[in-house]
């Protein structure tokens, strides 16, 4: 590793994967009758709390399986032992993710885990990353996967005045067409400094830059890649404001819920519109800080990590009580 790297990986402003690993590790090492030992009583602490409500409704929107859903139980037990087996053949970032809240259950329940960058509702019940945003995703079932990537957020002491009155926009673009586009359009634009950080195709090809750098701008630009826009939860922690197309697809951050004009300043799906928008906040600081104040409110629900981990048990309890029913033969 160069110390162009060295450096850049030490000062990126994102969370460290050896650090992950370790606290992800460790977990794996407490005993799995310490953690169904304590189960009943978390879960139970719920229905206690002064915002049950809130759990209750997230837990809703996360987990939209019913009881009176019914599935195939020969074709459940195929897919689910096919899939499972694989999964746990290969212990990274989504299984020890997806295992620090499954191992609180009894082992011989069955579920199904699709890791990566899911862009379909699949056609069993199974936990996931990411699904469309869609009134049919019921068989996509959320938790919170991949957290060491996609929730970083920042501590931001700059204001939006003080900032560079541009966008910015670094994030890789091989095989994701909505971000070419955007290069097409963009690239060379003197109040966009867009750049790619993979080296194909090279005229898009831009210096990494660091979170810390990109907070230095007033608008960062929130692309869907291969699915969510990675960096929109640092992005609406800070106090620059996320500029994007309404988005597809959701994740444990509720993308779905977030409304144009109120938690990010939406353009139009061929970007046409970004300058005139920019200009618009630019010249209404007052409505572009409403942006930032929304943002901030919305950010604020996913950093009770008590809360976040009493939110996943719930989901999974519901998923498991759906999905290992008794089935028709």
């Amino acid at each position: 590793m160069t110390l162009s790297k060295i450096w850049f990986a030490l000062r990126s402003g994102k969370n460290s994967k050896q650090t992950y690993y370790l606290r992800a590790y460790a977990k794996l090492l407490v005993p799995r009758a310490v953690l169904r030992w304590r189960l009943p009583r978390l879960l139970a602490s719920i229905g206690q709390r002064t915002d049950s409500d809130v759990i209750a409704e997230r837990t809703s929107y996360y987990c939209r399986l019913t009881e009176a859903q019914t599935f195939d139980s020969k074709i459940w037990n195929k897919h689910s032992r096919e899939i499972r087996r694989q999964e746990m053949t290969s212990p990274k970032v989504y299984f020890l993710d997806a295992m620090a809240t499954a191992r609180w259950f009894p082992q011989q329940l069955r579920w199904i885990l699709l890791s990566g960058d899911i862009t379909f509702v699949p056609k069993l019940p199974c936990i996931v990353k990411s699904r469309p945003i869609a009134d049919d995703n019921a068989n996509s079932v959320l938790l919170r996967l991949n957290k060491v990537r996609h929730f970083i957020f920042v501590n931001d002491r700059k204001d939006f005045q003080s900032k560079k009155d541009m966008a910015v926009f670094r994030g890789k673009v091989r095989l994701k067409e909505r971000r070419q586009a955007f290069l097409r359009m963009f690239a060379g634009e003197p109040r966009v400094n867009a750049g790619a950080t993979d080296r194909q195709p090279s005229e898009w090809t831009r210096e990494k830059m660091t979170i810390a750098q990109q907070l230095n701008y007033r608008y960062i630009m929130a692309l869907e890649g291969n699915d969510v826009a990675s960096n929109l939860k640092w992005v609406m922690s800070s106090n620059s404001i996320a500029v994007m197309p309404r988005p597809t697809y959701e994740t444990w951050f509720m993308e779905g819920r977030l409304l144009p004009g109120v938690h990010y300043i939406e353009i139009k799906p061929d970007f046409s519109d970004l300058i005139e928008k920019m200009d618009y906040y630019s010249a209404h600081p007052d409505e572009a800080q409403r942006i930032i104040d929304n943002a901030h409110n919305f950010v604020a629900q996913f950093r009770n990590e008590k809360r976040e981990q009493l939110i996943s048990l719930a989901v999974m309890d519901r998923y498991l009580k759906v999905t290992n029913k008794q089935q028709p033969k």
